[in-house]
């Protein structure tokens, strides 16, 4: 493939990642990843704010429980206001009102997630809108640039086509081969200076269509950092590391951001890490409190069970999120569960967020003091692994 250069590059001095400190038992890495909206620690969870909200929360609840960098996604908001609309009122961060990073992934996941309403070609792709009326959209990657890019988020993800699990193997070399060839579109289209564009590896199950997936990407154009596609599309969790741990460890760029896209339940967060993962984001933790759930040191805990009736003690009596330390108890969001009370969700979500923010925080103190491989052994011992 031939190297798309003739662009205008990312601004150098705007995005860079430096490394703190590197654990020495395992592969897992702290560092700092630089954008024009601040700068962000890794390893790190990045809320997902679908629709330009991450549902429930105020932005400054998001600052207060400590998020760094959240998600916006552009197939939702190129529907629904317009991505020029976007743009004309001031971007994302402007109309969202968010001033630290913001990544947008590039929609290609829910694109794909149309099924059989889906055209391939070379080209691009052509798909239903059935969440949004029905009309037929048709996307090239010059088309996904141009509105990530009127979108203005800090990082944005090339178009990329996410193989579902179980598939052919031809059907996933094809869905590298059309990534590939997306990639060096988007390389070549992409030319906003203060937007950091990163590569999707993809490949499957298959670590070698993962290589040449890489391979490919790197031949492309000097990306600042790497999406790990195609994980947590219906595959366990031991069928996914058995490739992710290798490719990761073993092949992709070391001085490079590794962002392992839409995993998001806490062992899979801390285990990848061990990998050398530095990026995550999922709706899990906004979407399974919608669903009265919360993650804690104790498992996963369904607030719907009558037991928590009786149960006066906070989610998780080590969490300091505005749920248990506002002294919201297990009863009173029982309660506010059953009642399908607005109040239930905010707290879960809240709660599961900051959780998930803090297993990060905990992870990227133990790198530093280079103990991982404990901090790793004392997880999966613990009651808190017993999370999906």
């Amino acid at each position: 493939m031939a190297a798309g250069q003739d662009r205008a590059p990312a601004n150098n001095t705007l995005f860079s990642f430096e490394f703190e400190a590197l654990d020495s038992t395992t592969h897992a890495r702290a560092g700092v990843f630089h954008t024009a909206h601040g700068s962000f620690q890794t390893p790190i969870f990045m809320p997902v704010g679908t629709k330009a909200t991450v549902k429930g929360i105020m932005p400054q609840m998001l600052h207060d429980i400590g998020t760094q960098i959240l998600l916006a996604n552009t197939y939702h908001l190129s529907m629904r206001p317009g991505s020029a609309y976007v743009q004309e009122i001031g971007g994302l961060h402007e109309f969202m009102r968010w001033d630290g990073p913001i990544l947008t992934d590039s929609g290609g996941f829910q694109v794909f997630s149309h099924g059989p309403q889906v055209k391939l070609s070379d080209d691009g792709v052509q798909f239903h809108a059935v969440d949004y009326g029905g009309e037929i959209v048709v996307w090239t990657p010059e088309d996904n640039m141009r509105i990530q890019q009127e979108l203005g988020a800090d990082i944005c993800m090339q178009l990329d086509q996410c193989p579902p699990y179980p598939a052919e193997r031809s059907f996933v070399e094809r869905a590298v081969e059309l990534s590939s060839m997306w990639a060096e579109r988007c390389w070549k289209a992409h030319t906003k200076p203060d937007q950091a564009l990163f590569g999707i590896v993809q490949g499957g199950m298959h670590l070698d269509l993962r290589l040449r997936s890489l391979e490919q990407l790197e031949s492309v154009g000097d990306f600042p950092g790497y999406g790990i596609g195609g994980y947590s599309v219906g595959e366990s969790h031991e069928m996914m590391f058995e490739t992710l741990e290798p490719l990761v460890s073993e092949h992709m760029p070391k001085e490079k951001p590794r962002y392992l896209m839409g995993v998001g339940n806490p062992t899979t967060l801390v285990r990848a890490v061990a990998a050398g993962v530095d990026m995550f984001d999922c709706v899990l933790p906004t979407r399974t409190a919608r669903m009265g759930t919360a993650f804690s040191s104790e498992g996963r805990l369904n607030l719907k069970n009558a037991r928590f009736a009786q149960e006066r003690i906070p989610l998780d009596e080590h969490c300091g999120c505005p749920a248990c330390s506002g002294g919201f108890t297990r009863a009173y969001i029982h309660h506010l569960v059953k009642q399908k009370e607005m109040l239930a969700s905010i707290l879960l979500s809240a709660h599961n967020l900051f959780y998930l923010l803090d297993l990060m925080r905990r992870a990227r103190t133990a790198i530093v003091e280079n103990r991982y491989e404990s901090f790793v052994s004392d997880w999966m011992a613990s009651p808190a692994a017993d999370d999906y």
